[in-house]
């Protein structure tokens, strides 16, 4: 078969790999009909990630067909369409019990794309499959659901609900790239009284609008100013990293208010300066978090009765085998306009030209 097989920073190429088979009894293996790229996949390619080794297959995304599963699979059958969750649980470890599945001991957590072969390939073994895969209701179309499999249950969990979002808050977004605009469609969820989004480039500040931010602020334009006018010099209730880079981290420390709450998103690969100096006594709360994806049923439920805006962030679809091009377009997303790219699943015409 053909996958995307890292080498190294800055080198990967789709290129012929051993086809998967099963391993465990848990196994199940999944022909991939629709997968995305996801930021990390950039970080991984930066040499951000030092665990994936290189010969790795990229990608923790998909949607797809069971073709097989081992013996011991109950919940799932070949033919059956399903969701691939980014985060694999054993089901048995304390943190899987605990449904911290991001943390799982037993082999699972994040080990698609990570610590063995991912999902953007033409065939993917999924250990665990019985709690690892979601079926499918029909009426959700593969460009759609593809996005439940990791934004949106990394920006419900790790951003509006472990920053604490609550009716009337004011919430500050930094970083307006897919997850900061998941972040903002579910925190719109609980009713805030503002939202206000944070980046530099001017066409995802106006994708921010398009998605319910009611206040926009490009980052090199003092943003803080904006939120101390906005909220009477009091500075934001929650604000969301979503970006990793270490100059986002510290401004959602300068913005968030007094008792309130931080918490961090992106993936982070260089340190951050903690200022703590000046936090000690703010009572602020940061979090940090991978998904454990203890959401994804709901957010599925959500999105098949049209409660989600998941195929506004697809802005790019191409067929499976245009996996380096595909890259290209998302590498350089400050020129093509990319949000999410979509491979495989239904074809369309671009939503934003390509450069």
């Amino acid at each position: 078969m053909k996958g995307y097989v890292f080498h190294g920073p800055g080198e990967a190429s789709w290129e012929d790999v051993p086809d998967p088979g099963i391993k465990e009894p848990t196994d199940a293996i999944v022909k991939v009909s629709a997968v995305t790229i996801c930021g990390t996949d950039l970080h991984i390619l930066k040499g951000d990630v030092p665990e994936v080794r290189p010969g790795t297959v990229l990608g923790h995304e998909a949607v797809g067909e069971i073709v097989e599963t081992g013996g011991d699979v109950r919940t799932v059958r070949p033919g059956d369409r399903v969701l691939l969750s980014c985060v694999t649980s054993c089901g048995r470890c304390r943190y899987c019990r605990e449904g911290v599945y991001g943390q799982c001991l037993g082999g699972g957590g994040w080990i698609l794309g990570h610590t063995i072969d991912g999902t953007q390939a033409e065939y993917v073994r999924v250990p665990y499959a019985d709690l690892s895969v979601h079926p499918l209701p029909g009426t959700l179309a593969s460009e759609d659901a593809v996005l439940l499999a990791d934004i949106f249950p990394t920006s419900y969990e790790v951003g509006v609900l472990n920053g604490r979002v609550r009716p009337g808050d004011t919430v500050v977004i930094v970083g307006a790239g897919p997850i900061g605009l998941a972040a903002i469609a579910t925190a719109r969820l609980f009713s805030p009284e503002r939202i206000i989004a944070v980046d530099l480039a001017p066409a995802r500040l106006e994708a921010a609008r398009r998605f319910g931010a009611d206040a926009v602020a490009d980052v090199h334009e003092a943003p803080h100013q904006l939120v101390a006018d906005l909220t009477d010099g009091l500075g934001a209730d929650v604000a969301i990293e979503a970006v990793g880079v270490p100059d986002t981290f510290e401004l959602c420390t300068r913005v968030v208010r007094p008792g309130g709450h931080v918490a961090n998103v992106g993936v982070h690969g260089k340190p951050a300066t903690l200022h703590l100096e000046d936090l000690w006594i703010r009572d602020v709360t940061i979090t940090t978090g991978l998904v454990d994806t203890y959401s994804t049923p709901t957010l599925l439920r959500m999105a098949a009765a049209g409660r989600l805006p998941t195929g506004q962030l697809v802005t790019h679809t191409f067929p499976l085998e245009q996996m380096e091009r595909a890259y290209d377009v998302f590498s350089r997303a400050a020129e093509t306009g990319a949000l999410k790219i979509v491979l495989g699943g239904e074809q369309h015409e671009l939503a934003v030209p390509t450069a």
